[in-house]
């Protein structure tokens, strides 16, 4: 009965997702769907350090929590730093045992989870029926639905999710960066590498793609961390000189800006696709066509937004990912041939 009170009044609300770059912004939509639909005064969104510059971008999401920083406190100091902030509900949109029980411990009147973690049931008292693991939704559909708890419960296409992201708080571009990008061609981000957190289409395909694209109409620039360049030192030696390696050379924040003001990105499921595509900027995507993989579940959202997926598993790479046969089916000319529909704008 407390709770159906509650559901009548505004609400402040705290979304959790303390992953990666790509599953934070597809939680994303959840925060302005809820602004959008119910009465909420605001929605803070509980997440890791380095998303942290992810989640200021959008204008729906009224404050960051650092989960890292709460980490470090002593548990009761966690528990008054959430009971300060005087959270009306939480949502586990990511199942995590300890930041379940810490909600529980705060006394968040609304603590919302999935029924098929077993901590929830002991943690939460809004329980939503759902089931990633074999369902046809995409990612972001998937989260939307936990929504439900607050009543709401319209499914929302995925034609329509992108005026949900709302990542508009864009940062200037600095002046060193800046001066990389050519007016007179099309300004290229190829992201090779994924972290482990996808299938990898593999160096010698994008050293294969950069020879098909003409370097009188394509500047092509390599992005990564810094071990990602160390990884790729060698393989970027060999590459031509309209190439630019832009490995751990820019901070989250630059990155984003500088994909912004680029004319597209090329990548895996990886988290820099996912930006390009909320971003509203041409975003490519390289997948593999197995569960939970594909592109049904995981596929870039936004208007300039496509995938390229491989026609058949190769159901060689469950134990060493390096050696996906199935990506390598995606080739360079196809790549090339869907940049090449690419335009600048104006």
């Amino acid at each position: 009965m407390i709770i159906e009170e509650m559901l009548k009044k505004k609400l402040k609300i705290l979304v959790s997702r303390t992953d990666a770059i790509g599953d934070v912004i597809l939680t994303i939509p959840v925060c302005d769907i809820l602004k959008e639909n119910r009465d909420i005064s605001e929605v803070h969104f509980l997440g890791k350090s380095y998303t942290e510059d992810v989640v200021r971008t959008c204008t729906a999401i009224d404050k960051f929590v650092n989960i890292d920083v709460i980490n470090k406190l002593d548990y009761n100091d966690q528990i008054a730093f959430l009971k300060k902030e005087k959270y009306d509900a939480i949502i586990h949109v990511l199942p995590n045992k300890k930041i379940a029980k810490l909600a529980q411990d705060a006394k968040i009147p609304i603590r919302i989870g999935t029924t098929n973690r077993w901590f929830h049931w002991m943690t939460c008292n809004k329980l939503v029926k759902l089931s990633r693991k074999g369902s046809d939704l995409h990612e972001a559909q998937l989260n939307i639905k936990l929504l439900k708890a607050l009543e709401f419960d319209e499914p929302v296409p995925l034609n329509d999710i992108f005026r949900h992201f709302r990542m508009t708080n864009i940062s200037p571009l600095p002046k060193r960066l800046l001066a990389y990008l050519q007016k007179d061609r099309l300004n290229i981000i190829l992201h090779p590498k994924s972290n482990k957190s996808a299938r990898e289409w593999g160096l010698e395909n994008f050293a294969d793609l950069i020879h098909l694209l003409p370097k009188d109409k394509y500047k092509i620039f390599i992005s990564g961390t810094k071990a990602d360049g160390v990884s790729m030192r060698g393989w970027l030696a060999q590459l031509p000189e309209h190439v630019v390696d832009m490995t751990g050379m820019m901070s989250l924040r630059e990155f984003i800006s500088f994909i912004y003001y680029s004319n597209g990105l090329i990548a895996a499921s990886t988290g820099p696709l996912h930006i390009a595509a909320a971003l509203g900027n041409n975003a490519l995507g390289l997948y593999p066509p197995m569960r939970p993989l594909f592109p049904r579940r995981w596929a870039p959202i936004g208007p300039k937004a496509s995938f390229l997926v491989a026609h058949s598993a190769c159901n060689k790479c469950e134990n060493d990912v390096s050696k996906c046969e199935c990506m390598k089916q995606i080739s360079p000319v196809e790549v090339a041939s869907e940049i090449g529909k690419w335009r600048k704008p104006g």
